[in-house]
């Protein structure tokens, strides 16, 4: 249970937590496979997960040469619909581009 008091900051009459529960995170991983084109997984590291061009095209490269990268950690709500997203958008385009989220500890 959170303990709660009122900031004597500035007398907003805000209420802010002293103590509280701070949710896990969740890493989203790519995995390399013999038939998703790199500009495919750059567009997706672009356009789902709010890359800068030079970040997608090195956690690209990091993907095709071991095999996986971790492409982000959030909450688990921001990973899993992240996940099912690159997943939607590689089957409309005919990739089996695989991608998995796992806890962070």
């Amino acid at each position: 249970m959170s303990d709660w008091k009122e900031t004597s900051d500035n007398d907003t009459g805000v209420m802010e937590t002293t103590d509280f529960d701070v949710p896990p995170n969740y890493a989203v991983r790519l995995y390399n496979d013999d038939y998703t084109t790199k500009d495919f997984v750059v567009a997706v590291l672009e356009r789902v997960f709010h890359k800068s061009e030079v970040e997608a095209v090195t956690l690209m490269e990091t993907v095709h040469k071991e095999g996986s990268a971790i492409v982000g950690v959030y909450t688990y709500d921001i990973a899993a619909t992240r996940a099912e997203l690159t997943r939607t958008i590689a089957r409309e385009e005919g990739f089996p581009l695989r991608v998995d989220i796992v806890r962070v500890v």
